[in-house]
């Protein structure tokens, strides 16, 4: 069956733009997945079935793992990573936004954790480095 005329004009740009979706889909989750590295898991997509029977990618998902680290220091660079790799896409989503504020709390967190351990070694230079206090400024 040969589509003609209004018909074929909108089945192309239906294609056409499920395509275009699908190609701006997997930029942005490659640019999340690049960014976060180690920390970035498996690309997830969800798809749609075009009108020519055809799956199109037209969202998709790449989990980011936002872990404390050892130390206040390497949970600052892993809370950077996460907040880059949230915003790396040219156009982030509000999900990825958010992402980025939680990773920046911790981030936060970790210095004022910092703070706090230098300031108690000041205080008490016999403390061994190893003890870390563990302090929680978000209700």
């Amino acid at each position: 069956m040969k589509i003609e005329g209004w018909e074929s004009i909108a089945l192309n740009l239906t294609l056409q733009k499920l395509r275009m979706t699908e190609q701006k889909v997997k930029a942005h989750e490659l640019a999340h997945k690049i960014a976060g590295g180690e920390l970035a898991g498996p690309v997830k997509y969800k798809y749609k079935r075009g009108p020519d029977g055809k799956l199109y990618i037209v969202g998709g998902e790449v989990p980011l793992r936002l872990k404390k680290g050892k130390t206040p220091e390497e949970t600052i660079e892993i809370a950077r990573k996460v907040k880059r790799a949230a915003l790396a896409p040219l156009d982030p989503s509000p999900q990825d936004r958010a992402v980025a504020m939680k990773a920046t709390a911790m981030e936060m967190q970790a210095r004022l954790e910092m703070m706090l351990k230098e300031k108690d070694q000041g205080q008490n230079p016999k403390r061994e480095e190893n003890d870390q206090k563990s302090i929680s400024i978000f209700a």
